[in-house]
């Protein structure tokens, strides 16, 4: 693809999934939200789009009760998806989840207790799944062990850094008062662990929105959900779960930055746009002339009569 602005392409691209609550049996949660139909028109979306995502990571809370048909029937829809687009399938515990069917059913392996961290290669870029959970509760903490494993694995920098990917995002949420008592407990002392090591963006979720910030120096991308969001200006209410506004992210990781893009699920209907028959032609120009033809106010494209 012809590059047509400053940028080359991203080195890494990541589709980043949170909060699916997948129920036993595809009952709705709630009674109301068809979680299995939201994840599937994500991927739907996902798969017919020009985005070639190296790996999907879901940020926690894949199964709503830890019900080991929740696993299985996530892991059939995902995984056809994955080995279509080529794309390595990541998972990451949640406070929703239970570490003994999570680790059997998702990893084919014996049910442990343990915390779930695994460590992954993207052609370079390093993940770190990393398990926030307490079990038996809703916030999160962080055991020495854990971070001690962190320390250990982030001394040293892999070829294209690292991307921790975690439930519970380590930033204030001045929209939720109410989730500050569901928050990770002791953060300062993960910041100590990833304060000047190669760690270059943090995936979480566990808020239902989508929200930005930085943490110890690294951005820190929160994806929203599949299943349903909050209303962050609801009147009265402590908490208020709608089911709309649902989303996945998309992050591009390029030499230097990360770019995180919101892409809303669900069906849409087009006011305005354009074929992408055009982009032969648009190649075929030279840089002075798609300046004229698409950036002049007064040229024929931006006047209509192109």
């Amino acid at each position: 693809m012809t590059q047509l602005g400053q940028y080359p392409a991203a080195a890494h691209v990541i589709a980043h999934i949170s909060d699916t609550h997948f129920l036993s049996q595809s009952a709705r949660l709630f009674g109301a939200v068809d979680t299995d139909a939201n994840l599937t028109q994500a991927l739907e979306q996902l798969e017919r789009s020009s985005i070639h995502p190296q790996a999907i990571v879901f940020t926690g809370d894949l199964a709503d009760l830890g019900e080991p048909d929740a696993y299985t029937r996530l892991r059939a829809i995902v995984e056809p998806v994955a080995e279509r687009l080529g794309a390595q399938v990541i998972w990451v515990m949640g406070n929703h989840d239970e570490r003994a069917p999570y680790s059997e059913l998702l990893f084919d392996g014996e049910p442990i207790e343990t915390p779930q961290d695994r460590v992954y290669d993207l052609n370079g870029l390093r993940l770190i799944s990393f398990d926030s959970t307490v079990p038996g509760y809703h916030h999160g903490e962080l055991t020495d062990g854990q971070l001690q494993w962190l320390a250990d694995e982030l001394s040293t920098p892999a070829p294209h850094g690292t991307i921790l990917a975690m439930h519970h995002p380590p930033i204030p949420t001045p929209l939720l008062w109410a989730m500050e008592m569901l928050e990770l407990r002791g953060q300062e002392r993960l910041a100590k662990v990833i304060a000047g090591s190669d760690v270059r963006g943090i995936l979480a979720g566990h808020l239902h929105y989508s929200t930005h910030s930085t943490f110890a120096g690294v951005p820190v991308s929160v994806a929203a959900a599949t299943c349903y969001t909050l209303d962050l200006t609801a009147q009265d209410r402590l908490l208020s779960g709608v089911d709309a506004g649902q989303s996945i992210n998309i992050v591009h990781v390029y030499d230097d930055q990360l770019v995180h893009s919101i892409v809303p699920v669900g069906d849409t209907t087009e006011i305005t746009g354009f074929s992408s028959d055009h982009r032969a032609t648009i190649e075929g120009m030279t840089p002075e002339q798609r300046l004229e033809m698409f950036s002049n106010k007064q040229s024929k494209f931006n006047l209509g009569d192109a």
